[in-house]
């Protein structure tokens, strides 16, 4: 049961931003988001659509990143930061798709989490944008607002998860998501919010607080 003010933030949220579901990272295709998603991990969206631009023309499918070198990967990816990590995990995670799934990504968390690289936020957002599956992607952005927004108390982003799930209505998990990822780089900045511009500032402890 979806209590009020988690449905008065919802409502908020769709009036302010419609309810088109959005990926702000570029692909064509699920093992493009796969790989774009572990490439954006501590690096912007904007960063990484910059590389896999480049990149997606130079590997054109799962098996040339499975069979990638590594320094000439790391040195592809470099701008994105943890390039060496990142380049592994990479060439492991398609080497796996390759041997364990016919090449394919698959649906379920528990394979997806298999994959090296893949944590369960990485899993959520290949789940939701590629496969429609209800899932919430606990990112800085929603880490950090849900908490200001009284949806949760934990830090942990799989105890932000499970929380979110149990206090938001299903048919929400996915533009939540969009939402406040949109709402956390344009309004709520981490460093100098907007809140006079907010259209959450009513439901926001920080505001509260500020406003006393």
């Amino acid at each position: 049961m979806t209590s009020k003010k988690a449905e008065g933030i919802l409502n908020a949220l769709d009036e302010a931003y419609g309810t088109e579901y959005r990926c702000y990272l570029d692909h064509d295709s699920a093992w493009q988001l796969l790989i774009a998603t572990i490439l954006s991990a501590q690096c912007t969206d904007a960063r990484v659509n910059i590389v896999t631009k480049d990149l997606f023309k130079k590997y054109k499918t799962v098996e040339d990143f499975a069979k990638a070198d590594l320094k000439e990967l790391e040195n592809d990816i470099r701008s994105t930061g943890f390039y060496h990590n990142k380049a592994k995990n990479i060439i492991a995670c398609c080497q796996m798709l390759v041997d364990r799934f016919s090449g394919q990504v698959p649906s379920d968390i528990e394979s997806l989490t298999s994959l090296p690289g893949v944590g369960r936020k990485t899993a959520n957002v290949i789940r939701g944008n590629i496969y429609n599956e209800p899932s919430i992607v606990v990112d800085t952005h929603v880490k950090r607002i849900s908490n200001l927004l009284g949806l949760t108390k934990e830090s942990d982003p799989v105890k932000i998860e499970f929380d979110l799930m149990k206090k938001l209505p299903k048919d929400h998990w996915i533009i939540y998501n969009i939402h406040i990822i949109r709402l956390g780089r344009t309004v709520c900045i981490a460093n100098r919010p907007r809140c006079e511009e907010c259209m959450l500032s009513k439901y926001c402890s920080h505001y509260k607080t500020k406003s006393r």
